[in-house]
């Protein structure tokens, strides 16, 4: 494998560079005086930044983009090679690396590596993470798969010996990194068209764990089931966190305000070591927020100092992100695209404040809907109407035959009204006649359905 030397710059090529991972790399790599290319479909606010510090970009990937004087060129899953960018770089020879590649090189620069896995939560929970580090004056590092308002987009450049990021399990990516400290926040099937089950997953959930180095640290949901197979044998230290069982991390006493908002006292190890206030709603949050605990005690950051930070995070975007209101109705919008994600969601939601709970979802990738589909339809039913669009391709073709109205079909058997509309158009004027004052409107999934609501608000 090629490998770069961070402190001698050269010129990297990102093939779909507006990412939400690849820009934040990129920005490291300007932040570093490297010369920075790239292409995407089209400008996005995260380009024109990029354009901004320097890069220079195409948009549309052709063959011509790659030129002799790049160096290396990194690419993502979603590329594949017919794409005529990899195509030509394979043909001249150049160097390719995966965005997870890239991303691992750049964490053996950093004395401390946070990785943060997970089916759900990992960017709630990095971004919690990323909060108190740099509150605390650690000045760490951060790429996360959001948009994190405090630290302004989806990249921090800090000048410390601290990293801290996501870590996806799809394709195996995660295998690519050197983390110190692990987190795994749950295991749970997903992205069945990479893995075959959910012992496939569970399987690269430990080779994750197994990265970790001797003086490194694991941090563990014990509420993941057999969660013990996962650490059992590793050679660092392991630390666990509970809602649900005795750990080494658990919550108590946990109350909730008028907006779902959780209040909680934390115990490590069966004694007090302090009480927490969360502005982000629901119990997934304590959850993850007992991992961003855990983690930060690592880095010996006192409680005071974590209760003080969590208490200002108000959560990244695309996470239960208030848009504003319209006729007296309330919009949120949320990235859950997988059922055990909807059921949190729609769980925080019953505790904010409605008249009426609709639901507008847009089902994400035909493998997951098809796989998931009468678990898609059990936690929608949860919600007081549902209003489904058609299902977000991303990078797939619908082989399966999976349609929108096959789930709406399930759901509508649980007894809740459901319905399929085949335009945002005709999603947002069936929400204009239909919501009243007082109503909660949810739009959720991985696509692009956060544009229903933006539409509504006129932004």
């Amino acid at each position: 494998m090629y490998q770069i030397n961070f402190s001698k710059p050269i010129h990297v090529h990102f093939i779909g560079i507006g990412g939400i991972s690849m820009s934040g790399l990129a920005k490291v790599l300007l932040d570093r005086g490297f010369t920075v290319s790239g292409s995407d479909r089209q400008k996005s606010p995260l380009t024109l930044s990029l354009e901004k510090d320097g890069a220079f970009i195409h948009y549309g990937q052709r063959a011509e983009n790659i030129t002799d004087d790049i160096d290396v060129v990194i690419y993502t899953a979603a590329i594949g090679k017919d794409n005529p960018e990899f195509a030509r770089a394979s043909e001249l020879n150049i160097p390719m690396l995966t965005r997870a590649e890239l991303l691992g090189q750049m964490m053996k620069n950093y004395h401390d590596a946070i990785a943060v896995a997970g089916t759900h939560g990992k960017t709630t929970t990095t971004s919690m993470l990323a909060q108190i580090l740099s509150d605390s004056g650690k000045d760490p590092t951060v790429s996360v798969g959001g948009i994190l308002p405090s630290i302004g987009g989806n990249i921090r450049i800090g000048q410390s010996g601290v990293f801290l990021t996501e870590a996806c399990e799809y394709t195996n990516s995660f295998l690519s990194f050197f983390p110190t400290v692990g987190v795994i926040l749950n295991i749970e099937e997903d992205h069945l068209d990479f893995f075959k089950d959910i012992e496939d997953i569970r399987h690269s959930f430990r080779r994750f764990a197994e990265l970790l180095p001797m003086d490194g640290c694991l941090i563990i949901n014990a509420d993941t089931p057999d969660y013990e197979e996962i650490m059992r044998g590793l050679d660092c230290h392991v630390t666990t966190f509970s809602l649900e069982k005795e750990a080494d991390y658990t919550a108590k006493d946990i109350t909730w305000d008028s907006y779902g908002h959780a209040s909680f006292t934390v115990y490590h190890h069966g004694k007090k070591l302090g009480s927490f206030f969360l502005k982000v709603p629901g119990l997934h949050n304590v959850s993850n927020a007992l991992a961003a605990i855990a983690c930060a005690r690592v880095f010996h950051i006192s409680p005071d100092e974590i209760a003080k930070s969590l208490s200002g995070f108000t959560g990244a975007e695309r996470r239960f992100e208030y848009k504003g209101t319209i006729g007296g109705a309330t919009i949120i919008d949320d990235y859950a695209h997988h059922p055990s994600e909807i059921t949190a969601t729609l769980d925080a939601a019953a505790n904010y404040p409605h008249r009426k709970l609709w639901c507008v979802f847009q089902p994400h990738t035909y493998t997951r809907t098809a796989a998931f589909l009468n678990e898609f339809a059990k936690a929608l039913a949860a919600a007081d109407e549902v209003v489904l669009a058609e299902i977000y391709a991303a990078r797939e073709v619908n082989t399966i035959g999976i349609t929108s109205e096959d789930l709406a079909e399930k759901i509508t058997q649980l007894g809740t009204p459901c319905r399929v509309l085949p335009s945002f158009d005709e999603i947002e004027n069936y929400l204009l006649t239909s919501c009243e004052k007082g109503d909660l409107i949810l739009t959720m999934g991985a696509g692009d359905i956060v544009r229903v609501g933006e539409h509504l608000l006129g932004k």
